[in-house]
């Protein structure tokens, strides 16, 4: 476990996360803290550091049916800085903005802090959050198909050849009165939204299991008035048919092979810590809770790898680990599932991603979150296998298998 103790500089980190529109992770100042006059500071554009396009990192002895994998930066908010970045197996080349390569013409790059990604069939999809739009690449090229416009759009999953996208439906600011989001199905033939449903307020990630949709809703607009439920919508119907109760402030949502959701919250930041919540979609309620913080987590064979990171506006501190837990059991594992070499290292743990076929481990680190970051592969023995610079906030990561041919 690691805690950073330095009262003023979290202060600062919290305000750079929230101006920047860390959406994810909504903090609001209390009245009585005011961040004292800082001193001068160079501007991003000042402080940017060039990388070239393409990097060679060797991936040593990999035999797998993967063949890469798309990175999603984000980018910090009204920057239009969301990246698109290529690992190649097969060439242990890292090509860095390929999305800006092929296609020249979007005058705004990929757009406006993008917020998740994910590849179904021949398409690349990626939700930018704050451009109000999903983008839809072909996958083999990173060329545009096409945008469909969805307002205030958050994550993204797949089932049957539909795609369903939860979205805030309002203005990124903070209300009492903001509305009630909901999740748009689209066809990933035609490309068109075929239906949408109205959920709770500011959802957040979602998943199919036995013919529902689940849904994590946040309130994070509206703080201390948070949702506190899980929605589920019969997809045949599209309707919303019951509401798990949780905790406030959801996020993260994994489904396991068994059909278990794993849901995160993150609390209130003051007295309700952010949690991890086991939910019997069988019985359509809680079974098990772990009282970890949760910021992000991925579920590989039984594993569920979760990075720690909560902020606690009693302590001023960031509670920051690296667990494990046996979900087959529902057991928290002891010990890191990083070398203690690259958990000192990391400034700010971000996104994870776990290649299913060598357990390799991916995790980002998005330093101070104007800068470009930093991406680690860890092997399943603890070794560091590479870290590669990458753009500005990485935190999205999909797979490439064999089936489709990637132009080099």
């Amino acid at each position: 476990m690691k805690r950073i103790y330095n009262r003023l500089a979290m202060v600062a980190i919290v305000s750079i996360i929230f101006m920047g529109c860390r959406k994810d992770d909504i903090i609001l100042q209390p009245e009585e803290e005011q961040l004292p006059p800082q001193e001068e500071v160079l501007s991003p554009e000042e402080e940017e550091e060039v990388l070239p396009p393409e990097e060679e990192v060797t991936l040593p002895d990999t035999v797998t049916s993967i063949v890469g994998f798309y990175l999603l930066n984000e980018g910090n908010m009204n920057m239009n800085k969301a990246s698109l970045d290529y690992y190649d197996y097969t060439t242990s080349k890292y090509r860095r903005n390929v999305y800006g390569e092929a296609n020249p013409n979007a005058t705004l790059g990929l757009g406006d802090v993008g917020n998740d990604i994910g590849i179904y069939g021949s398409k690349l999809y990626t939700v930018i959050n704050a451009s109000n739009k999903l983008e839809i690449m072909d996958v083999a090229t990173t060329k545009r198909l096409k945008v469909i416009d969805i307002k205030n759009c958050r994550y993204i999953t797949f089932s049957d050849g539909k795609a369903y996208i939860s979205a805030y439906d309002g203005e990124i600011s903070i209300g009492q009165n903001s509305p009630n989001g909901f999740v748009a199905e689209i066809d990933t033939t035609s490309l068109t939204i075929t239906r949408r449903v109205e959920v709770g307020r500011q959802p957040e990630e979602l998943a199919v299991v036995d013919g529902k949709l689940y849904v994590a809703n946040s309130g994070g607009y509206s703080p201390p008035n948070y949702e506190t439920t899980v929605s589920v919508v019969d997809i045949n119907s599209f309707q919303v048919i019951n509401e798990i109760e949780v905790a406030p402030n959801l996020h993260r949502l994994r489904a396991t092979e068994s059909g278990d959701l794993y849901v995160s919250s993150r609390g209130d930041y003051y007295n309700i810590p952010s949690q991890l919540f086991v939910v019997d979609t069988k019985e359509q309620k809680v079974t098990n809770t772990f009282d970890i913080p949760t910021n992000n987590l991925t579920i590989v064979d039984n594993i569920a790898y979760i990075i720690g990171s909560a902020f606690s506006y009693e302590t001023f501190e960031w509670e920051i680990d690296y667990r494990m837990i046996d979900i087959k059991n529902e057991e928290l594992l002891e010990g890191s599932f990083l070398p203690k070499s690259v958990s000192d290292e990391i400034e700010m743990p971000y996104g994870i991603a776990v290649d299913p076929l060598s357990k390799d481990i991916y995790i980002t680190d998005a330093r101070d979150y104007v800068s470009p970051g930093t991406l680690y592969c860890i092997d399943k023995n603890k070794t560091v296998k590479f870290t590669v610079k990458t753009g500005d906030i990485p935190a999205h990561l999909a797979f490439v298998y064999k089936t489709t041919t990637i132009n080099k």
